[in-house]
């Protein structure tokens, strides 16, 4: 029987009692999508699964994305990405985790993000504790937190994101040494807009979207005035009261909500502190669907 811990926390609970290798019941995905909503991340712990089962349960939410020219993948299946710090014949297995700073997935694409599905296979320890945390910030609740006047002036407002300013932020703050983007990598992605203030289709709360990482104006403002009110927001939602920390364990899949949080990999580890995850990213192509959402809760 499927049941749903929350942490007491501003994010996060616990599901027990689904086999995530298995194809779930429709009523547990109903109720597992119900507590996205509700709770942000949710953790599934001792569910060792691989990478086919983690495919297909990802399918479940949407289209996964494939990123094209990532190489670190699950042989044959490049929906599932591998991000690891691990090392045979000297050669990394993996992607790097490039969750080094606070962001939200996809926001750059036309097709937000909807979930990332994240999978512990290694997880570094130090001290008998867990290292290379995931924090995560509440965008929901931030969003229901905002002074009357703001919310006001927010609404019907459109925000730009780039994955130019995220791209040029790795080579510039985290010694990336992947080129500057051609014209061509920016004529395939340009910036897309999208509203500043944003319904949850699971909750019908607003959330606040916009983040550090892809978000470079307030669109239709004057630049001083959307600077000053983009610094704003991204200041009150990285207010303590909205943060929670995910301790990773070996065996826990993580599935967390793009649309209501923003996301950071803590890089407290070193080389020889073995991190190895497998993930799935799915796009929101089927969550703003009225008659997805309604089938997909009935249960």
């Amino acid at each position: 029987m499927l049941t749903v811990t929350p942490t007491g926390q501003i994010l996060g609970a616990t599901i027990t009692g689904v086999d995530l290798k298995t194809d779930i019941a429709k009523a547990d995905f109903a109720g597992i999508l119900r507590a996205l909503g509700e709770y942000g991340v949710l953790r599934f712990p001792g569910q060792h699964v691989d990478a086919a089962s983690l495919k297909r349960f990802s399918e479940r939410f949407g289209q996964i994305q494939v990123l094209k020219g990532v190489k670190h993948h699950e042989p044959g299946m490049p929906e599932v990405t591998v991000l690891s710090n691990v090392k045979v014949n000297g050669e990394p297995i993996g992607a790097p985790d490039a969750g080094q700073s606070w962001h939200t997935d996809m926001t750059y694409s036309q097709t937000k993000g909807f979930v990332n599905i994240l999978s512990a296979f290694m997880v570094p320890m130090r001290d008998g504790k867990p290292v290379g945390s995931t924090e995560f910030t509440n965008t929901q609740a931030a969003a229901a937190d905002l002074p009357a006047d703001i919310a006001k002036r927010l609404t019907g407002l459109t925000a730009t994101h780039d994955i130019e300013m995220f791209w040029e932020y790795m080579r510039r703050e985290k010694g990336s040494k992947r080129p500057p983007m051609s014209a061509e990598m920016r004529a395939q992605r340009p910036p897309v807009h999208h509203p500043v203030l944003m319904k949850h289709p699971i909750t019908g709360r607003n959330v606040i979207y916009v983040n550090p990482g892809f978000t470079t104006r307030i669109d239709g403002l004057p630049e001083a005035e959307g600077a000053e009110l983009l610094k704003y927001l991204l200041d009150h939602v990285f207010q303590e009261k909205y943060r929670y920390v995910h301790e990773w364990a070996v065996g826990d899949l993580l599935l967390w909500d793009n649309l209501g949080s923003w996301h950071f990999a803590r890089p407290d580890y070193g080389p020889d502190e073995l991190r190895l995850m497998k993930r799935c990213q799915v796009m929101a192509d089927r969550i703003f669907d009225p008659a997805f959402v309604q089938e997909a809760l009935a249960a």
